[in-house]
């Protein structure tokens, strides 16, 4: 089994990433990773354009839109566990970091990005705008909207 990326060009598609399960990852971050509207590698990013399926291949469609968006406050989280940060979404400039969630496992993400409304812990209930996985600082972000 594979979950594969392929990148979104204007003559078709080109095979980008492809990542063997469970020799790569397992399920849980495999499922995880397709719940992402944003995907960040290699100082740049993309965004999730289609999510399919062929025999036992994952096939996650990117559309490149160029360098990734760096934010003052930002953490390297590699080789620390999954973590889960929370930002305040801005069409414009920074997006600041509202919290920082330590996780135990993928199913524990999931939880987060398949809901429309989540809880920031001592902050409240806020709308989920997106998601993206950050594979160059290793953590998952969600970024939200109003608080409700």
């Amino acid at each position: 089994m594979e979950l594969t990326y392929y990148i979104e060009k204007s003559d078709g598609y080109e095979p980008f990433l492809t990542y063997k399960i469970p020799e790569n990852m397992h399920n849980d971050e495999k499922y995880a990773r397709q719940l992402c509207e944003f995907f960040v590698t290699g100082q740049k990013e993309y965004e999730l354009q289609s999510n399919e399926m062929k025999g036992s291949e994952e096939i996650l469609i990117v559309k490149e839109k160029g360098p990734a968006k760096r934010f003052s406050d930002e953490t390297s989280y590699k080789g620390r566990g999954i973590f889960l940060e929370f930002r305040r979404y801005q069409s414009t400039g920074d997006m600041p970091l509202l919290h920082v969630q330590a996780l135990n496992s993928h199913w524990d993400v999931m939880r987060y990005l398949l809901k429309d409304v989540v809880e920031i812990p001592r902050q409240g209930q806020f709308l989920r705008d997106s998601a993206e996985l950050d594979e160059d600082r290793a953590v998952y972000v969600m970024y939200v909207g109003e608080k409700i």
